[in-house]
């Protein structure tokens, strides 16, 4: 099975630009199952209903969140009534929406898990180990194929989960922080892991945002007033061919 992840997208422009090249990409690399994240797809918060259902007309089968998810209302609704798009289950349960959802995949079941890390991240939530430790023994025997995105900022943290459950989940990979990181793997018991993949947003700027504006806001510590860059662009991705039952066999990072 290969499964194609794409970094975290940062504009509702970004979004209409992948989903109207995704099943391209998917026919020419023999992607079975696509996974994005979309925290950043109302720019710098969470996917409106209108986004998510034109990324998943595009090609995404499964949306995960982050941080940024909940602070778009419009989206608490849809988060409650759709399956394919999640809230990091360490948000807990008074949260709208779902931590975790199952996909049919070219046969088989995959589990996809959503995971918030606790270190230099804002809201501070509960560790997020026992979170997916309990969905693993929830579902045990439920699913073929496991996959986490792991949003966190600390590169040692996302390690650190990847390293716990490797041989438990298939795929492990990181989103939050926007850059594409040359660390893709193979861990010790079959675990596919990227700390992280990067993000599908406009070139040229920081982090997919006008560059004058992020260096007043660092600059000056007033509200900032962010506006999304201008240039091209580019998905970051990264794509794992997974043998079923027995992990993950290669690690691809991708531009799109």
């Amino acid at each position: 099975m290969k499964i194609l992840v794409i970094g975290d997208i940062t504009s509702p422009s970004a979004a209409e630009q992948l989903a109207g090249r995704l099943w391209d990409v998917r026919r020419s690399l023999g992607v079975d199952a696509v996974i994005a994240n979309a925290e950043n797809a109302g720019f710098i918060t969470g996917a409106a209903p209108d986004t998510a259902e034109l990324l998943f007309r595009g090609g995404v089968d499964v949306l995960t969140g982050g941080n940024h998810t909940l602070r778009n209302k419009r989206s608490h609704t849809f988060l409650e009534e759709c399956d394919s798009i999640l809230r990091p289950i360490n948000f807990g349960g008074g949260a709208p929406g779902r931590g975790y959802t199952f996909s049919d995949v070219a046969g088989y079941r995959m589990l996809v898990i959503n995971a918030m890390g606790t270190v230099h991240v804002d809201p501070t939530l509960d560790s997020p180990f026992r979170f997916i430790e309990d969905v693993l023994e929830r579902e045990r025997g439920e699913y073929d194929v496991s996959v986490l995105d792991i949003h966190a900022e600390a590169t040692g943290e996302k390690l650190a989960i990847a390293h716990h459950f490797d041989g438990r989940l298939d795929v492990v990979f990181g989103t939050h922080t926007h850059v594409q990181t040359a660390d893709e793997q193979i861990l010790p018991h079959g675990t596919g892991y990227i700390t992280d993949v990067g993000m599908c947003g406009e070139s040229g700027g920081i982090l997919g945002i006008e560059t004058s504006s992020v260096i007043e806001s660092i600059r000056t510590h007033l509200p900032p007033k962010f506006a999304p860059a201008t240039g091209k662009v580019v998905a970051d991705a990264a794509l794992f061919t997974v043998e079923i039952g027995k992990g993950t066999t290669k690690v691809e990072r991708l531009k799109i």
